[in-house]
Protein backbone atom coordinates (compact mmCIF):
# COMPACT_ATOMS: atom_id res chain seq x y z
CA UNK A 1 0.00 0.00 0.00
CA UNK A 2 3.02 2.48 0.94
CA UNK A 3 4.62 1.80 -2.45
CA UNK A 4 1.49 2.52 -4.16
CA UNK A 5 0.76 5.63 -2.57
CA UNK A 6 4.11 7.31 -3.22
CA UNK A 7 3.52 6.20 -6.89
CA UNK A 8 0.35 7.61 -7.57
CA UNK A 9 2.52 11.13 -4.97
CA UNK A 10 4.88 10.77 -7.96
CA UNK A 11 2.32 10.67 -10.50
CA UNK A 12 0.56 13.55 -9.12
CA UNK A 13 3.83 15.36 -8.98
CA UNK A 14 4.90 14.47 -12.53
CA UNK A 15 1.07 15.02 -13.97
CA UNK A 16 0.05 18.26 -11.98
CA UNK A 17 -3.00 17.48 -9.61
CA UNK A 18 -6.25 19.04 -11.45
CA UNK A 19 -9.65 18.99 -9.44
CA UNK A 20 -12.24 17.81 -11.56
CA UNK A 21 -15.93 18.24 -11.71
CA UNK A 22 -17.95 15.39 -10.50
CA UNK A 23 -19.97 13.83 -13.16
CA UNK A 24 -23.28 15.00 -13.68
CA UNK A 25 -24.64 13.21 -16.43
CA UNK A 26 -24.40 9.80 -15.07
CA UNK A 27 -26.89 10.16 -11.70
CA UNK A 28 -29.73 7.76 -12.91
CA UNK A 29 -27.42 5.30 -13.91
CA UNK A 30 -25.57 5.25 -10.84
CA UNK A 31 -28.67 5.76 -8.38
CA UNK A 32 -30.32 2.81 -9.93
CA UNK A 33 -27.02 0.60 -9.58
CA UNK A 34 -26.43 1.67 -6.32
CA UNK A 35 -30.04 0.71 -5.54
CA UNK A 36 -28.91 -2.92 -5.07
CA UNK A 37 -31.29 -3.73 -7.70
CA UNK A 38 -29.48 -6.38 -10.41
CA UNK A 39 -26.21 -7.19 -11.40
CA UNK A 40 -24.48 -3.58 -11.92
CA UNK A 41 -24.75 -2.97 -7.82
CA UNK A 42 -23.01 -6.33 -7.70
CA UNK A 43 -20.44 -5.41 -10.16
CA UNK A 44 -20.17 -2.35 -8.38
CA UNK A 45 -19.63 -3.64 -4.80
CA UNK A 46 -17.09 -6.61 -6.55
CA UNK A 47 -15.27 -3.97 -7.87
CA UNK A 48 -13.92 -1.98 -4.73
CA UNK A 49 -12.57 -5.67 -3.42
CA UNK A 50 -14.45 -4.90 -0.24
CA UNK A 51 -13.11 -1.59 0.10
CA UNK A 52 -12.09 0.20 3.25
CA UNK A 53 -14.79 -2.04 5.13
CA UNK A 54 -12.95 -4.81 4.10
CA UNK A 55 -10.24 -4.05 6.64
CA UNK A 56 -10.10 -3.93 10.15
CA UNK A 57 -12.55 -1.77 10.59
CA UNK A 58 -15.09 -3.93 8.73
CA UNK A 59 -14.47 -6.36 11.53
CA UNK A 60 -17.76 -7.93 12.94
CA UNK A 61 -19.52 -5.66 10.24
CA UNK A 62 -22.99 -8.35 8.87
CA UNK A 63 -22.97 -8.76 5.11
CA UNK A 64 -25.83 -6.40 5.29
CA UNK A 65 -23.66 -3.86 7.23
CA UNK A 66 -21.14 -4.79 4.82
CA UNK A 67 -22.97 -3.53 1.67
CA UNK A 68 -24.42 -0.67 2.79
CA UNK A 69 -21.44 0.31 3.82
CA UNK A 70 -19.58 -0.38 0.60
CA UNK A 71 -22.39 1.67 -1.02
CA UNK A 72 -22.03 4.38 1.25
CA UNK A 73 -18.58 4.53 0.09
CA UNK A 74 -19.53 4.37 -3.51
CA UNK A 75 -22.10 7.06 -3.24
CA UNK A 76 -19.36 9.24 -1.68
CA UNK A 77 -17.31 8.67 -4.88
CA UNK A 78 -18.88 9.23 -7.72
CA UNK A 79 -21.86 11.60 -6.52
CA UNK A 80 -20.58 13.94 -3.61
CA UNK A 81 -18.85 16.51 -3.69
CA UNK A 82 -15.40 16.78 -1.57
CA UNK A 83 -15.95 16.92 2.31
CA UNK A 84 -19.58 16.09 2.09
CA UNK A 85 -20.27 13.33 4.77
CA UNK A 86 -22.59 10.49 3.13
CA UNK A 87 -23.79 8.50 5.78
CA UNK A 88 -25.38 4.45 6.59
CA UNK A 89 -27.12 2.81 9.28
CA UNK A 90 -28.14 -0.29 9.84
CA UNK A 91 -31.99 -1.47 11.22
CA UNK A 92 -31.11 -4.75 12.75
CA UNK A 93 -27.33 -3.85 14.39
CA UNK A 94 -27.61 -0.55 15.05
CA UNK A 95 -24.15 0.39 13.92
CA UNK A 96 -24.16 3.20 11.18
CA UNK A 97 -21.43 4.96 9.54
CA UNK A 98 -20.20 8.01 7.54
CA UNK A 99 -17.92 8.17 4.23
CA UNK A 100 -16.50 11.75 3.37
CA UNK A 101 -14.21 11.75 0.35
CA UNK A 102 -12.22 14.27 -0.46
CA UNK A 103 -12.03 17.10 -4.03
CA UNK A 104 -11.59 14.41 -7.23
CA UNK A 105 -7.92 14.93 -8.72
CA UNK A 106 -6.60 13.34 -11.93
CA UNK A 107 -3.62 11.18 -11.88
CA UNK A 108 -2.69 10.92 -15.73
CA UNK A 109 -6.02 10.11 -17.11
CA UNK A 110 -7.09 8.52 -14.20
CA UNK A 111 -10.05 10.12 -11.81
CA UNK A 112 -8.61 9.83 -8.32
CA UNK A 113 -10.16 10.73 -4.61
CA UNK A 114 -9.05 10.14 -1.02
CA UNK A 115 -11.75 9.14 1.12
CA UNK A 116 -12.54 8.79 5.15
CA UNK A 117 -14.48 5.85 6.06
CA UNK A 118 -16.07 5.42 10.08
CA UNK A 119 -18.28 2.91 11.60
CA UNK A 120 -20.28 3.59 15.04
CA UNK A 121 -20.71 0.46 16.97
CA UNK A 122 -21.98 1.17 20.54
CA UNK A 123 -20.79 4.78 21.02
CA UNK A 124 -17.01 3.88 19.92
CA UNK A 125 -15.66 4.47 16.37
CA UNK A 126 -13.04 3.46 14.51
CA UNK A 127 -11.73 5.08 10.84
CA UNK A 128 -9.76 4.40 8.14
CA UNK A 129 -8.75 6.05 5.19
CA UNK A 130 -7.89 5.14 1.56
CA UNK A 131 -7.65 6.56 -1.89
CA UNK A 132 -9.87 4.88 -4.84
CA UNK A 133 -9.16 5.55 -8.59
CA UNK A 134 -12.42 5.63 -11.03
CA UNK A 135 -12.13 2.64 -14.39
CA UNK A 136 -14.08 3.28 -17.36
CA UNK A 137 -16.67 1.65 -16.91
CA UNK A 138 -17.60 3.63 -13.81
CA UNK A 139 -16.16 1.59 -10.77
CA UNK A 140 -13.78 2.64 -8.26
CA UNK A 141 -10.92 0.94 -7.06
CA UNK A 142 -9.28 1.25 -3.74
CA UNK A 143 -5.46 1.57 -3.98
CA UNK A 144 -4.01 -1.01 -1.48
Amino acid sequence: MIFRVAVIVGLVGVSGCTTMGLPGTRASTGSAAVAGNGQVAATIISSMGGGLVGGPIGDGLSERDRRSALEAEYRALEYTQGGRPVGWKSDRSGRSGEVVAAQPYRVGSQDCRQYTHTIFTAGQSRSARGTACRNPDGSWTPLT
